[in-house]
């Protein structure tokens, strides 16, 4: 598992560094809870296959599960340069219109990850003042909206942090990643 996480974008400098030890937490927990979801969804089906009935809220359960582990992958990807990223556009175009763009893309990533944090944080306290809770398994919505702030908030620092980088990596001229400046047409985001 170790060399899964063991990527080319891996920041050396101090703020990096702990970004990634906490993003890279953050994914193995994701990681775990994807597993945990896959075992519950085998368990149900085989129950339900053997006519012993099912997980009561299933549904609610998987919902919840899904959006724990998005959540938790967010700021890897960010920090990996590994989000959504058009390489085939700029596969031919020069290392300082390709960090340019990577810049351009975090500036648009924090302002939407600020929205969706300050939105988050809103609903999550209309979820406790009307006591919203899933329908069938009787949980409290808003226990989930913490986490999920406490991830976008991590995803808007790296963000900031990506950002920093690629203003940085414009000036030189080059990516700080010596993988990503290697012979060839240039494509980051691809392994």
């Amino acid at each position: 598992m170790n060399e899964i996480l063991e990527g080319s974008a891996r920041p050396t400098d101090k703020v990096g560094r702990v970004l990634y030890k906490l993003s890279a937490g953050l994914t193995l927990f994701g990681s775990f809870v994807i597993a945990s979801m896959a075992a519950i969804v085998t368990f149900n089906v085989t129950w339900r296959a053997a006519s012993l009935g099912s997980v009561t809220g299933i549904i609610d359960l998987i919902e919840l599960l899904t959006n724990t582990a998005v959540f938790a992958f967010l700021p890897y990807c960010q920090l990996m340069r590994e989000n959504v990223i058009v390489d085939f556009i700029l596969t031919k175009a020069p290392t300082r219109a390709k960090t340019m763009c990577d810049a351009f893309g975090s500036l648009i990533f924090i302002v939407i990850g600020c929205l969706l944090t300050w939105r988050l944080i809103l609903g999550g306290f209309d979820m406790y003042k009307y006591n919203e809770s899933f329908t069938t398994i009787g949980f409290p919505r808003w226990i989930s909206f913490p986490y999920a702030a406490f991830c976008l908030s991590l995803l808007v620092t790296v963000c900031i942090y990506t950002f920093g980088r690629s203003i940085a990596e414009t000036r030189a001229n080059k990516f700080f990643d010596d993988s990503l400046n290697g012979p060839g047409p240039e494509i980051h985001g691809e392994h």
